[in-house]
């Protein structure tokens, strides 16, 4: 909350009092002033901009862990390896014999 918000919200406040109390306005209005900043003080409060930083990193968070959830989906729907798979064949001839010569032989 910035000065100006507090010295109108003092203003209010000091504004709002009955008529009889209103005589002492400057010195209401300054401990109400003093009140507030007090209070706002301890409740630890964050600036806008600080806010937002912290919105934009959240929602790029949300954004990974929206994409590692569907890859995990996605994983989820894989068949499990079987233990007794078969080996892969090789894609050439076990054997070392020479292939035949081209055109005939």
């Amino acid at each position: 909350m910035n000065r100006n918000s507090i010295d109108e919200l003092a203003r209010r406040l000091a504004e709002s009092v009955p008529e009889g109390v209103r005589a002492a306005g400057a010195d209401l209005e300054k401990n109400f002033r003093g009140l507030l900043q007090s209070g706002f003080s301890r409740m630890e409060l964050v600036t806008r901009e600080e806010f937002d930083v912290q919105a934009g990193v959240l929602a790029r968070t949300r954004e990974k862990l929206d994409a590692l959830e569907a890859r995990l989906a996605a994983l989820e729907q894989l068949p499990p390896p079987s233990a007794a798979a078969a080996p892969v064949a090789p894609s050439e001839p076990a054997d070392d014999t020479p292939p035949p010569p081209p055109g005939g032989g």
